[in-house]
């Protein structure tokens, strides 16, 4: 695996024997038939095609069977997320990270150096950083990171084995009648909607729940701790909608506003927070407890 000067990981791609192509660019133009060939022939030009040697390739070089190629993705412009993460804790096993509002955790999209991953990578110099989990781009909060491979999976089976307890805090509007019902287990079933941005709850065995406490009031506005006991996508935004106080400057619930790619507006952070996480760490015995230093405003 090759790291470019942003810290960003390459691609690899084996040339198998038996095929016979002019030159490279013929051989990634009929491997990868969705992308466009004037998008290989710019990575070529701009030399993001190696050989394992490190050595940038030409388009016209000629295809040479059974070697690896190194490649990296190119992009003409991406997104400057400005504000920085923390690490909270790091050890041989675990790295734990405080993710600001708007930066992803990993490579999607329109993001691939503006992403938590990636800075982590070039922060620590640690190229096997892997997350054990997953936050939305719009949630700020604690991400916890696996620093060996040989040791990722014990930590991921901890979330899929619903081992981890993780606390939110969101700030949603103030609501008279639900506050007499808290604290409350707010159960539903939620699915994927039409709109793939969207999850949407229907009808039949309930497959989310969340624990909602109040911590405190400062009217129209309150703070929700939130207690999710499993692990849907949107679960939480979509529970507080159905609950009539959707979050604080949520762009996806209860209305859709799609993001603008560029000049991105960071003046109204969603009001979600990933306060803390518990777990008993499957390597060390350990208990571990980590808690964000974030305050939502």
């Amino acid at each position: 695996m090759k790291v470019n000067a942003e810290g960003v990981s390459s691609s690899m791609v084996f040339l198998p024997a038996g095929q016979d192509h002019a030159c490279l660019l013929d051989f990634f133009i009929t491997t990868f038939p969705h992308v466009d060939q004037g998008e290989w022939e710019a990575r070529f030009a701009e030399g993001l095609i190696f050989n394992q040697e490190g050595e940038a390739l030409a388009a016209d070089a000629a295809y040479i069977p059974n070697i690896h190629l190194l490649y990296f993705r190119r992009l003409a412009r991406e997104p400057e997320i400005p504000f920085d993460e923390t690490v909270l804790f790091q050890d041989e096993y675990i790295l734990v990270a405080d993710k600001p509002h708007f930066l992803p955790v990993t490579p999607s999209g329109l993001y691939l150096h503006q992403t938590l991953l990636n800075r982590l990578k070039k922060k620590t110099g640690i190229q096997n950083l892997s997350p054990m989990h997953r936050i939305d781009r719009d949630t700020a909060g604690l991400v916890i990171f696996s620093v060996n491979p040989n040791q990722r999976a014990q930590y991921q089976n901890l979330f899929r084995d619903r081992a981890v307890k993780k606390v939110y805090e969101a700030i949603a509007p103030y609501s008279e009648d639900l506050i007499n019902q808290l604290p409350m287990t707010y159960q539903s079933r939620l699915e994927e909607s039409e709109h793939f941005l969207q999850m949407e709850e229907v009808e039949g065995e309930p497959n989310a729940d969340t624990l909602i406490e109040l911590l405190e009031v400062s009217k129209p506005w309150a703070k929700y701790r939130l207690t999710p006991g499993s692990g849907k996508k949107h679960q939480l935004r979509c529970h507080l909608n159905s609950l009539g106080i959707p979050i604080r400057h949520d762009q996806i619930y209860p209305i859709l506003t799609p993001y603008q790619e560029y000049d991105l507006d960071f003046s109204k952070p969603l009001q979600l927070l990933a306060k803390e996480i518990h777990f008993k760490d499957p390597i060390t015995g350990q208990e571990r407890s980590f808690a964000s230093p974030r305050v939502l405003a």
